[in-house]
């Protein structure tokens, strides 16, 4: 053979029959522990939904008591993403009269404690939500102040706990634990889809590891090819009997947001 001496041959044999071994050989592989799976689970979730920019939409908070009377609050929301650090949100309700004017501002941290503030317009003046009290219920909802802040990787620890079909789709279980000192929760299980990487369900636990609340997250819908939205979130307490429904319009992405439409005096320019 031209080109190839004996001793050339020789070794590309023996470097072609390895290979052929190792191909249906089995190679041992390291186990992925559940603490490196379910964090790795909540980075992709937290990768997809970067790029929005800004973002604003109109919806229904419908709250039910045990007893199944209704009351109905219209809301604006806006949201501003923030590179390096929590993303920025206000909250402006508009109906009814009672609350009306009333609003709400949240800067989410990534490991320090969120900064929130609530606007009373009966008091004209500013509120800000101790770092103590973020567990209590946001304007009578079954909401708690540190459910409004936006998803961060980095404010808790995971360990997956296995793969189930939720409502027809594949789904990811992980478990979160908050790191923040003050939070309500003792655990969050999170239903996550497979395929999207968005969340299906969530139940919190308290403080004395007893099942609190169950959010689901329904009707989604994708803005800009990318960007997925529930257009429902049910929220139940399970120790209250109370319901809160959140009932979203459409949402509209880079309307022009900016850091002066979420500073502390947009709370009160926001009627």
């Amino acid at each position: 053979m031209t080109g190839i001496t004996s001793s050339a041959l020789a070794k590309l044999t023996v470097a072609a029959l390895t290979a052929v071994t190792l191909q249906f050989t089995p190679i041992p592989l390291m186990a992925e522990s559940a603490e490196v799976k379910g964090l790795a689970i909540a980075r992709e979730v937290d990768r997809r939904d970067q790029g929005w920019g800004d973002s604003a939409t109109q919806l229904e908070m419908i709250l039910k008591n045990r007893q199944g009377e209704e009351a109905v609050r219209e809301i604006r929301l806006k949201n501003l993403e923030t590179q390096g650090d929590g993303d920025k949100g206000l909250t402006i309700f508009d109906r009814p009269p009672d609350v009306k004017g009333t609003a709400f501002l949240s800067f989410s941290h990534i490991l320090e404690p969120d900064d929130q503030w609530l606007y009373m317009p009966a008091l004209k003046r500013v509120k800000r939500i101790a770092s103590r009290n973020k567990s209590g219920p946001f304007m009578g909802s079954e909401f708690a102040y540190e459910d409004l802040a936006s998803f961060e990787v980095d404010k808790y620890s995971y360990a997956y706990l296995r793969e189930v079909t939720f409502d027809g789709r594949s789904a990811f279980v992980v478990e979160n634990y908050p790191r923040y000192e003050h939070s309500g929760y003792q655990r969050q299980i999170v239903w996550v889809d497979k395929e999207r990487y968005i969340p299906l369900k969530i139940e919190f636990y308290d403080r004395k590891n007893e099942l609190l609340k169950t959010l689901k997250f329904s009707n989604y819908q994708q803005y800009l090819d990318k960007y997925w939205r529930a257009d429902k979130q049910f929220m139940q307490n399970h120790q209250t009997g109370k319901t809160t429904q959140l009932v979203f319009n459409e949402w509209q992405f880079r309307v022009g947001l900016g850091t002066r439409d979420f500073d502390r005096n947009s709370l009160k320019r926001s009627r």
